[in-house]
């Protein structure tokens, strides 16, 4: 063979083998990355087996706001704690297994992504944006989220099935600089202690989705943040206190005072739900602004005390401000306001309320005003007091006594 053909064919085997090995390995082969993707531009890949074992590494990262990429039927290993400081892994995804910052995007779909180390959240919006799709998510260590938003970004999520298993580590979870997570349908579940379903300190809409945690709130709100649910079946059981916690409950809002989230009214809404809460108050409030929107959904508290609403000062040094508005919604459990917080209650649109206000409180608890809208009704379980009352609709007090500014009716 002349020297030239030899040349030759060594050019194109060289070619061959640099086209088949990609920048994660051949596709359906392991590879082991550092980090397989800082890219700035625009990526494909599919079929890639990834694992990556290192500290502050990613499996797939884009950054910038000039950088795309789109990833399908890929499946990562992420092992390698956080070697740098916890709060560059929870607020820029310093040690995720999946990272799309400073506004690039990144699509994963039909994917496996799986997490055993701290600080290693699954997948990462830190001021970019992720659509991820048709993938099964799990985590095994502490403050490991399934899908995680910081940073002003951009998380849509669709049939995802996330387990989380460590400490600290929501299912759909966020942190400073929060964003906008939109979920539709999937199921996710936790079992840690401090791990609700949901942490938000974002704007998450979720739709149509399975979410129960296993002994943590199911959603949690901190600073002016907001959660939607609209069709979700949702199931808290709250067996494990975290942190400052001295109570159980299945929807905490609040504000930590720790500046991870700005100051503000958190906001839930349930619309065309089913909530089953399994321990503690359905509803819990403190040091902060709340309002609670109610429509349509099936609430079920399974607690033996049978507490729908408790708004105190805890352990955080003042109550909360409430709001809760009831829409053809049926309320059952007491409801209780401490001298620290206030409650706005309005019933509309054929709503009902069983339960007593403050009826242990008496006359030393907060304000309360309640409204009663033309068709509703509020029956009283307990001798109940509050400062105002608007009776448009149906009050049964039974044998009971409602105390209006200290007056009896």
């Amino acid at each position: 063979m002349s020297s030239k053909k030899f040349l030759l064919c060594m050019l194109v085997l060289m070619l061959a083998v640099f086209a088949l090995s990609g920048c994660g390995g051949s596709p359906g082969t392991p590879s082991t990355s550092s980090d397989s993707g800082t890219n700035t531009g625009e990526d494909t890949q599919s079929g890639e087996i990834i694992t990556v074992t290192d500290s502050d590494t990613h499996a797939i990262s884009l950054t910038g706001s000039s950088s795309t990429g789109t990833y399908s039927n890929i499946t990562i290993y992420k092992s390698g704690a956080a070697s740098s400081s916890s709060e560059n892994a929870d607020f820029y995804g310093t040690n995720a297994a999946v990272l799309s910052s400073n506004g690039a995007t990144l699509t994963l779909t039909d994917s496996y992504v799986s997490t055993d180390a701290r600080y290693a959240n699954a997948v990462f919006a830190y001021g970019g944006t992720v659509n991820v799709s048709n993938t099964t998510i799990k985590t095994y260590s502490s403050n490991s989220g399934g899908i995680m938003t910081t940073g002003g970004g951009t998380m849509n999520a669709t049939d995802l099935t996330i387990t989380t298993s460590g400490n600290s580590a929501a299912a759909i979870r966020s942190d400073k600089g929060g964003g906008t997570v939109t979920v539709d349908g999937g199921t996710y579940t936790t079992s840690g202690t401090g791990s609700p379903v949901i942490y938000c300190t974002a704007d998450i809409t979720v739709s149509g989705a399975d979410l129960e945690s296993q002994a943590s709130e199911g959603v949690v709100i901190e600073g002016g943040n907001s959660v939607t649910l609209d069709q979700c079946n949702l199931t808290a059981n709250h067996t494990k206190l975290n942190g400052q916690d001295t109570s159980y409950h299945g929807v905490m809002i609040y504000q930590s005072g720790s500046g991870d989230a700005s100051d503000g009214t958190g906001t839930f809404t349930m619309k065309n739900c089913s909530f089953t809460n399994q321990n503690g108050a359905v509803f819990f409030t403190t040091h902060t602004t709340a309002i609670i929107n109610l429509e349509d959904s099936t609430i079920t508290n399974n607690d033996s005390d049978n507490i729908f609403l408790n708004s105190s000062e805890a352990a955080w040094g003042d109550g909360a401000a409430v709001t809760l508005n009831a829409t053809n919604q049926a309320i059952t459990g007491d409801i209780t306001i401490d001298s620290t917080s206030s409650l706005n209650m309005n019933l509309t649109s054929s709503s009902t309320f069983n339960g007593a206000i403050n009826k242990s409180l008496t006359t030393s608890g907060g304000t309360v005003a309640v409204n009663i809208a033309s068709g509703c009704t509020w029956t009283l379980t307990g001798n109940s007091y509050v400062s105002s009352l608007t009776n448009n609709g149906t009050i049964n007090k039974g044998s009971y006594t409602l105390y209006v500014n200290g007056i009896a009716q």
